[in-house]
């Protein structure tokens, strides 16, 4: 197997929580349980919360962006170190 497609795995695999992260995330920014909130596309605001501040006294919002920026990060480095080979 080669490196390539060994990375080509681990992207497949570290990307099946992406959903679990980015679902509780919106949850947070949005406000709502509603599980509609999941398939919706993408919006402005969620884009604004993933680099700003906007619920700066609610500790669960900040430590849910914090987790998902570390996962996001690591998704990008593992894309880029697969698209760099």
């Amino acid at each position: 197997m080669s490196i390539k497609t060994f990375l080509l795995i681990v992207i497949f695999i570290w990307g099946i929580p992406s959903t679990f992260f980015r679902s509780k995330f919106r949850k947070i920014v949005y406000q709502t349980d509603d599980w509609i909130i999941n398939i919706k596309p993408l919006f402005v605001k969620e884009i604004v919360a993933l680099f700003k501040n906007i619920y700066p006294n609610n500790a669960n919002y900040i430590k849910v962006r914090n987790y998902y920026r570390g996962y996001l990060i690591i998704y990008l480095v593992l894309f880029l170190i697969y698209y760099s080979l």
